[in-house]
């Protein structure tokens, strides 16, 4: 609830309110990333859409990773008003050594649960998988750490390859830079993507990203050769607007299904389908952003056959509808003369 008067006796719509919890052993860069780009977000009139506001358990100062100390403004008492509670990572603590949090903690959450969303930023998922937040739900976290939150939290279902995960009144996200994806859905989830592309720009980032952060997991660096899938994917890039299929792909690469399957993984970090839906929708993007053509030859161009295929996967992967897209990132038209 906002108790901001002068926005009131304005006539503006109350701020959403936002909590940072702070914890001991917490990732100072994180902590900052809320105000940073949730509180940087503004309706078309230059108002401002959330107060992000950082506390302690106690109100006193909290020791960060980086070897220093943060003093917040705020005890945890302002969870009881807040609307959304971030929850930065933290490292080591027996959250990750051990799967637990203080009882204290713990009741502080579950109660919060009831009543806001919580958003965990990298290991943060650490502590609400402790606190039983997570227990059948899915979840991701820092894929370094992802072995250990499987083995210290076997109940929750843990996907590791995605940047985050929107479950809804709980969201989680990857590794730190991860967050600030997961902060971009939370404003286009909350304001749509206008609202979203202008934080973005403002912090010069990408709206969005594609693909996960399996792309980013170390892997033995593979010998060129004719070998691998390179090729193919070249290949795959010039006809994606053919009914393409894995046994297509493997048949142009030389292998069976199933070695092309693991190969392909092993050199691209994801699956083959999800790799082509990926360039599909990449395609789909620019011929919205640049051409006028009908949604419908988009659609087909891509690869994605009809118009609701097209719609079905351009909002699974940024959160809009085709013609939605084409509205807010259509480019000037050039100029025939």
């Amino acid at each position: 609830m906002c108790k901001d008067p002068a926005m009131r006796s304005k006539g503006r719509p109350p701020r959403h309110e936002v909590a940072v919890l702070a914890l001991p052993e917490t990732m100072a860069y994180e902590v900052g990333l809320p105000d940073q780009f949730l509180g940087s977000a503004v309706d078309a009139e230059g108002n401002r859409l959330y107060r992000v506001r950082v506390a302690s358990l106690d109100g006193g100062p909290v020791r960060t990773s980086a070897g220093y100390s943060l003093l917040p403004e705020h005890d945890a008492s302002i969870l009881e008003t807040a609307q959304t509670v971030v929850l930065p990572g933290i490292y080591g603590t027996s959250a990750m050594t051990a799967g637990t949090v203080p009882d204290e903690l713990a009741g502080l959450l579950r109660r919060t649960a009831g009543r806001s969303r919580l958003v965990s930023i990298c290991t943060g998922a650490f502590v609400l998988a402790a606190a039983g937040l997570l227990d059948g739900r899915r979840a991701t976290t820092h894929w370094v750490h992802s072995p250990a939150f499987g083995r210290l939290f076997p109940q929750v279902d843990l996907d590791p390859d995605v940047l985050f995960v929107d479950e809804g009144d709980v969201l989680t996200s990857a590794g730190n830079a991860a967050g600030i994806d997961l902060l971009l859905h939370v404003i286009r989830r909350d304001h749509g993507s206008e609202v979203a592309s202008r934080v973005a720009r403002r912090s010069v980032v990408a709206p969005w990203r594609e693909g996960g952060q399996s792309q980013f997991i170390e892997r033995p660096v593979l010998e060129a050769g004719d070998s691998g899938t390179a090729a193919t994917r070249a290949w795959a890039l010039e006809r994606l607007g053919e009914p393409l299929t894995l046994a297509d792909l493997a048949e142009h690469a030389h292998m069976s299904v199933r070695t092309f399957t693991r190969r392909f993984r092993e050199e691209a970090g994801l699956s083959a389908t999800r790799w082509l839906v990926q360039q599909r929708v990449a395609l789909a993007r620019r011929l919205l952003e640049s051409t006028d053509v009908p949604v419908e030859r988009v659609a087909a161009d891509a690869g994605f056959g009809t118009t609701a295929s097209l719609r079905q996967h351009l909002h699974a992967a940024i959160g809009v509808a085709p013609l939605a897209y084409r509205r807010t990132y259509r480019g000037p038209v050039a100029d025939p003369m």
